[in-house]
């Protein structure tokens, strides 16, 4: 599945999860990630950002697709954080 995750928690906690979020996604701006996962994997990232956030303060907000094609993304201006193909 396609996911685009954002986040907004304190900034002790910034650190944690932007690491967190680095290992499933790709980062695009700040706090806002995007990717393909599995099931299993969305579940994974949505248990350990809970062990991270204060869930009265904090928000992780994920939005999921079957697939990348199936949305249509619109960047104006400066895209901080391009996901370049190899081939």
């Amino acid at each position: 599945m396609y996911v685009i995750a954002v986040y907004d928690v304190d900034s002790k906690r910034c650190p944690k999860m932007l690491k967190l979020c680095r290992r499933y996604l790709n980062w695009i701006q700040n706090s806002v990630f995007e990717g393909e996962m599995s099931t299993v994997q969305l579940k994974e990232l949505i248990i350990e950002a809970k062990k991270i956030m204060d869930e009265r303060t904090d928000s992780f907000i994920i939005f999921n697709n079957r697939h990348k094609n199936w949305l249509d993304k619109q960047v104006i201006g400066k895209e901080l954080g391009k996901v370049d193909q190899f081939l």
